[in-house]
């Protein structure tokens, strides 16, 4: 058997981020969620039978048909909405990351949510529709009047942001029932703002289709999410690396190196100063150029060596007044001495 055949599944399906394909499955769901997305924007737009259907659902009022659903839906609608999924999902894929040794997994789903953001939120503020409970016209397809829930955002949130399992999941099955998983909760958050009379019908369908052309974009995202992945890895690095504390050695200091403590010098370090002899000219005769004389040539010794000298007799100068130590000293009989020798 060939070493190729023995690469597990999961290598042998995972694609090449650097060059996404466009397969024909995919292909096809691009076409099919662009067409359904350009039907709902052009039926909305034109009053058609679509905004006709909007307001049959919302006079017909669900939430007052079926009121002992409404306490649980209200919790519901929570699966939709973007913060309390994105922490539960990043969460998820956080432990991911940790397990696989790449940060691929938050990069999709951060790129996924920007993505979404930008586009979704583009088109609320562009066409300003105003929900149910604001609308002014029976019939109308409530237009261009500073609203924001055309299409849905909590529908979209609920495709991209549970959808992004199935996408990472790394096995066929793992991403059927991640798919399943997925569809479920968006298709089950689109439904109950329409039983709520939050949104359109119409809003929902083009919620739907917004979330799944956001994941059908990602693959073209990856080869950008490897390069984000290369730089933050790199820059957490530098980053550590920064931080890192100067290893201190365990031994004694090496003498050169910056840690080594400089140690005192003693006597015995000192080097040992030999004696040099001084060799004036003219010294064969006695005398310098000038004719003066020269001391006999000697060596110099340090001071440690030399023998030390103590002065004999006293250091003070003579003087005529002053009595020198060999006479007497004053007494009752020693000053008449001392003044008759004095010449008193």
């Amino acid at each position: 058997m060939r070493t190729e055949d023995k690469l597990p599944a999961t290598e042998e399906r995972r694609p090449d981020p650097a060059r996404p394909r466009m397969t024909r499955t995919r292909f096809w769901l691009l076409g099919t969620t662009l067409a359904v997305y350009a039907a709902t924007v052009i039926g909305v737009l034109t009053t058609s039978w679509l905004v006709k259907l909007d307001w049959q659902v919302m006079l017909f009022r669900p939430y007052k048909q079926w009121p002992e659903f409404h306490t649980l839906l209200d919790y519901f609608v929570v699966m939709g909405q973007r913060g309390p999924t994105a922490v539960a999902v990043a969460a998820w894929l956080g432990w991911c990351c940790h397990r696989q040794r790449t940060l691929r997994p938050l990069l999709a789903l951060g790129t996924s949510l920007l993505l979404l953001n930008a586009t979704v939120g583009a088109v609320k503020i562009g066409f300003g529709r105003l929900g149910p409970h604001y609308a002014t016209t029976v019939g109308s397809n409530e237009m261009w009047r500073t609203g924001d829930i055309f299409p849905s955002g909590h529908t979209a949130n609920a495709v991209v942001t549970w959808g992004i399992l199935a996408y990472l999941a790394t096995t066929p099955v793992a991403r059927r029932v991640a798919s399943l998983i997925a569809a479920g909760f968006a298709f089950g958050v689109g439904m109950t703002t329409v039983y709520l009379g939050t949104h359109w019908l119409s809003d929902v369908v083009l919620g739907w289709a917004a979330g799944v052309l956001v994941l059908l974009a990602l693959p073209w995202m990856e080869p950008a999410m490897a390069r984000a992945e290369v730089l933050l890895l790199t820059l957490w690095h530098r980053l550590r690396q920064g931080r890192a504390p100067v290893p201190v050695p365990s031994g004694p200091p090496v003498a050169g190196t910056p840690l080594a403590t400089p140690r005192t010098a003693r006597d015995d370090d000192l080097p040992t100063r030999e004696p040099v002899a001084v060799v004036r000219p003219g010294t064969a005769t006695g005398r310098s150029p000038d004719g003066r004389p020269l001391h006999p040539v000697r060596q110099h010794t340090v001071r440690s060596e030399r023998t030390p000298v103590t002065p004999v007799g006293s250091r003070r100068p003579p003087h005529a007044d002053r009595v020198p130590r060999t006479t007497a000293p004053f007494g009752p009989s020693g000053a008449s001495r001392g003044r008759t020798a004095a010449g008193g």
